[in-house]
């Protein structure tokens, strides 16, 4: 019965610098994965790009990258690009990025303000309930029913999941709350034991229910940071990264040895915040 289907939008967060072939295959492994267990119905997949006050070394403007993703994804039916976090002034943590596009979800008109990326479980209340299990009382007359079991799962790549265990990049919380309160998809390649890393993380053990482990067969080893080194030796990187955005690329003459040395020897946003945070 597709209706008893749970409904997912996968997100997809990082840097897209650029948007590469390999990025775009995770939707799709993404969403093969999810179908043929026959209990998930993927609606949408959402790329949302970074902003630049995370100043990642070598990290081109925000307009560029996400003017690449929608290049990308013109053609895709389902895969969409949403500039909500790179448009903000400051670092946003992936977890703010989650509830709102939860929250969306929740109530279709736009809402740009983060007052509305409230947490889906108020932190006074005990954890007992599952997010999902709201009093039944409340459902009859809600017409967001079917919406709001929507789950908004964070799509990643091992390496991604891998970066939880690195001191100051993440917060303890929001791991947890990503982890509960929406869900994991991480694609891992070939060489990433993803479930070593789950077993020997108390955390994400306890977790592991909701993380989804997809392997990916078709080995694809393009990443951003091998197409930019291509570039800056006038190597081609043509089938590595949409057409469309290869031209882009070059009309815009984009990455060079300089663009790589931007924000050289400036610590990432999470590390300075919360580097400071434990020191106080």
């Amino acid at each position: 019965d597709p209706d008893k289907k749970t409904e997912v939008v996968l997100l997809a967060c990082g840097s897209f610098n650029p948007i590469t072939n390999m990025h775009l295959r995770l939707f799709e492994l993404a969403k093969d994965y999810f179908h043929e267990t026959g209990k998930y119905k993927v609606i949408k997949g959402i790329i949302s790009p970074v902003g630049d006050a995370y100043k990642k070394k070598g990290l081109i403007s925000a307009n560029h990258r996400v003017a690449m993703a929608k290049l990308a994804t013109k053609n895709s039916d389902w895969v969409e690009v949403d500039d909500w976090e790179s448009s903000q002034s400051e670092w946003l943590e992936t977890l703010k990025v989650l509830r709102y596009n939860h929250q969306k979800l929740l109530s279709p008109e736009p809402t740009n303000s983060l007052q509305n990326a409230i947490p889906l479980t108020k932190p006074g209340r005990k954890r007992k309930q599952e997010p999902n299990r709201h009093d039944p009382i409340k459902k009859k007359n809600q017409s967001t029913d079917i919406k709001s079991v929507t789950q908004v799962k964070l799509l990643c790549g091992s390496d991604m999941l891998e970066s939880f265990g690195i001191p100051n990049l993440w917060k303890v919380e929001d791991i947890t709350e990503i982890l509960e309160n929406h869900g994991l998809v991480c694609i891992s390649r070939p060489g990433h034991n993803v479930q070593k890393f789950i077993y020997e993380s108390d955390l994400l053990w306890r977790h592991k229910n909701n993380i989804h482990l997809v392997e990916e067969w078709i080995t694809n080893d393009i990443s951003s940071t091998k197409i930019r080194r291509a570039l800056r030796r006038g190597q081609s990187i043509r089938y590595l990264v949409p057409d469309e955005v290869q031209a882009y690329i070059e009309k815009n003459d984009l990455y060079s040895p300089e663009s790589e040395d931007r924000n050289a020897g400036v610590v990432l946003a999470p590390l300075q915040k919360y580097a400071s945070d434990s020191k106080n």
